[in-house]
């Protein structure tokens, strides 16, 4: 049996995708990538997914694809759209996609593919019991690994701390607009974490997003009991995640 599977990791403002190895959580072709449309609607993605998968040719015949999404995804719909068209809201997307393709898909949200990613090959291999995965970026993107299983669709982000939402105050995005130090922005995520960590509980925390790259800089600032790492897949988080759900025996059909 083949452990091929695509990954592609939706945007926005790219869409990535790569031929992946699922036993091994290696890439097996070049990454390839196109610029999200501008504007983000419906048929300008699907036309450009499609594009990215035929750069695979032969390779992608029969192999699982997943497809990653910045929304809420429920039952195949998207519920909610970050930096893409308002049109995706309520769309059977899933069913798209498949049309688009001429295949069935895994499809699921952006930040749970990255979490079942790292769960699957990265920073929570092995780790039992409850790990949160959180992305700092434009807004704070969450996945929940319970036992290496995915609990879909959290929004930590959306936490009202202080009298706002936490990615309002504490997003990568916020300390780059308001010049946050690394020490003050550390003030507001040990505020966020320390929220989380009373509510949940988890074994542990890992922070993903692109400035996890200077971990070293605010990690070691936030203080909460809970062990904080780094991811460590970076920018292939999203494509392994969703090639692996993809491969998963439940994941042929839902």
């Amino acid at each position: 049996m083949s452990t091929l599977a695509i990954g592609v990791d939706i945007g926005g403002t790219g869409i990535k995708g790569a031929l992946v190895d699922v036993e091994t959580g290696e890439l097996v072709s070049s990454r390839e990538k196109i610029a999200t449309p501008r504007g983000g609607r419906p048929d300008d993605i699907l036309a450009a997914t499609v594009e990215l998968v035929s750069r695979f040719g032969e390779s992608a015949d029969g192999v699982p694809i997943g497809v990653t999404f910045p929304a809420v995804v429920r039952n195949g719909r998207t519920m909610t759209a970050a930096n893409v068209s308002d049109e995706w809201v309520g769309l059977k997307a899933e069913k798209l996609f498949e049309k688009a393709l001429g295949r069935d898909i895994h499809f699921v949200n952006d930040a749970d593919a990255a979490g079942y990613a790292e769960a699957r090959y990265g920073a929570a291999k092995g780790v039992e019991g409850l790990v949160i995965l959180t992305t700092l970026g434009t807004g704070i993107g969450s996945a929940f690994l319970y036992n290496g299983e995915l609990v879909p669709n959290t929004e930590l982000g959306h936490l009202e701390i202080d009298g706002r939402e936490a990615e309002k105050r504490a997003s990568n995005s916020i300390r780059e607009k308001r010049k946050l130090s690394w020490k003050n922005w550390a003030k507001r995520l040990t505020r966020f974490y320390d929220r989380v960590e009373f509510l949940f509980s988890p074994e542990l925390f890992i922070v993903g997003g692109g400035v996890s790259k200077q971990h070293e800089e605010f990690l070691p600032l936030i203080k909460i009991d809970t062990p904080l790492v780094p991811a460590t897949l970076r920018n292939n988080a999203g494509i392994l995640g969703a090639a692996a759900l993809a491969a998963k025996p439940h994941a042929a059909k839902r």
